[in-house]
């Protein structure tokens, strides 16, 4: 009868208050009114579409998610059963963003636009991180224990992209779109690509504070650019030793950057 009194009291509270709010004695509602404000306030400092508090309060699937999370997420750690999981799955219903209960997300968290974001049990998130839409913090299938990815301070998930296991990302690190990462990331570095490969921004801090995801780096076609400018070199310095070969290695030249052309084309999206 104790245990049966204890759910409906803390399920209660959870409906009324929002979870926290039901341990307002020892400072915890004080503490709970910060965490909210830093969320509301990082939508209006990341987001400019977010032009009032009550269009910030009602129309980012985002908040809402990370408000019921913060509900079910206390009720989790009260040891009650079954329903912080319907809790996480009313969420995941209403917003289209899925967190388990378990999951541990620090103040100035969110979530932009949010559909299809999927937040694993073991998953532990710093402060002032920034998820996109469809970005998937998960595990891998294969481990037990801590299987979810930890982000530390100021990370930044692009659209799409894939943390998956028990990795760890650095302080600072942006993730670009699209990419799969599946090892750890170093702090104030960008990762790109999948496998996703880190590649530091020198002299520049990566936070949530830049999000020019237009101009991340490639160290793919950085490579090739590299290489195609050492043999127009080389080919340049033949031409100089062999006089008599010249015409033939200049035709060879522009055949080759017709060739290139296309190739950066197509690599770049505009087809061939």
């Amino acid at each position: 009868m104790g245990i049966a009194r204890k759910a409906g009291t803390l399920f209660l509270a959870a409906i009324g208050g929002g979870g926290y709010l039901w341990l307002n004695r020892s400072g915890e509602l004080n503490r709970t009114l910060k965490v909210i404000k830093r969320d509301v306030a990082a939508i209006r400092d990341r987001d400019p579409a977010a032009t009032s508090m009550l269009e910030t309060l009602t129309c980012y699937s985002g908040l809402h998610a990370i408000l019921l999370h913060r509900m079910a997420h206390f009720l989790y750690e009260q040891k009650l059963p079954v329903v912080p999981r319907m809790i996480s799955q009313l969420n995941r219903f209403l917003t289209e963003i899925e967190i388990h209960p378990a999951a541990s997300i620090g103040e100035g968290f969110f979530i932009d636009h949010g559909s299809g974001v999927v937040i694993g049990e073991t998953t532990e998130v710093g402060d002032n991180v920034t998820l996109y839409q469809g970005v998937t913090l998960g595990g891998t299938g294969k481990e037990t224990g801590k299987r979810h990815p930890t982000l530390h301070d100021n990370v930044t998930v692009g659209a799409g992209a894939k943390v998956l296991g028990s990795v760890t990302v650095g302080e600072n690190a942006k993730i670009g779109a699209g990419s799969i990462v599946i090892h750890d990331v170093p702090p104030n570095s960008t990762v790109v690509g999948n496998p996703g490969r880190p590649v530091r921004e020198r002299g520049r801090k990566v936070g949530a504070s830049d999000l020019d995801w237009t101009h991340l780096p490639d160290p793919v076609a950085d490579a090739m650019q590299s290489l195609v400018r050492r043999v127009v070199e080389l080919e340049n310095e033949f031409k100089t030793a062999f006089p008599e070969k010249a015409a033939e290695i200049e035709r060879a030249q522009e055949e080759g950057e017709r060739e290139l052309d296309r190739v950066f084309d197509y690599y770049h999206g505009l087809g061939i």
